[in-house]
């Protein structure tokens, strides 16, 4: 991945989940995914989750909290623990975990990813040019955005392909590509959102 410029008049940016393209962010709230039947609150901690396929200890630890933020920082402190080959799969695992995103949530995620228009797609981040792009002096965006990227992917897939082109996302042909001991199974479209006044229980 090479490091790019996006001029800011061209450019969609999301920095916070309660900005305008704050649902963009893997961190947004209100886009629950569903895997083996085990509901996980949002694609950020799917991704971590799946940094850990061969200790579902930490696995555990990670889906059951309560936002992706915590999620994150329990991540973080496990780093010696990653999977082998993390840095060569990050990439094909932040695509996954968008597809499923958009397999589960298509309603909402769609039509946000679709009222983007042609604009350049940025995760905005002073910190991570890796998976964002920062400004430059002149306001601008530069840096790889891989996020970006993906998800501008993800809405020309979705416009060509529509709703039936999401409708099944496999797992990825990795080596131990679990959750809490068991192979990740094909994701479908579900509504995992529990009924007002019901609660789900992950064990």
């Amino acid at each position: 991945m090479s490091y790019r410029l996006y001029p800011l008049k061209n450019t969609v940016a999301f920095r916070k989940t309660t900005e305008k393209w704050g649902g963009l962010s893997n961190m947004a709230k209100g886009y629950p995914l569903l895997i083996n039947g085990l509901p996980i609150q949002s694609s950020e901690i799917l991704y971590q989750a799946c940094r850990y396929p061969d200790y579902p200890e930490i696995q555990k630890a990670i889906i059951t909290q309560g936002n992706p933020y915590e999620a994150k920082q329990t991540a973080r402190s496990f780093e010696a623990k990653t999977r082998s080959g993390w840095e060569k799969n990050r990439v094909s695992i932040m695509k996954w975990c968008v597809c499923v995103k958009l397999c589960q949530n298509w309603d909402t995620f769609f039509a946000l990813l679709d009222s983007t228009g042609d604009y350049d797609i940025v995760e905005h981040s002073e910190k991570d040019q890796f998976w964002g792009a920062s400004k430059d002096s002149e306001g601008n965006f530069y840096g790889m955005n891989v996020l970006g990227r993906i998800l501008m992917d993800a809405r020309g897939m979705a416009r060509k392909k529509g709703m039936k082109g999401f409708t099944t996302i496999p797992p990825l042909h990795l080596d131990n590509f679990l959750l809490l001991g068991e192979k990740i199974r094909d994701v479908t479209y579900v509504t995992p959102q529990p009924k007002t006044g019901q609660s789900l229980s992950l064990f």
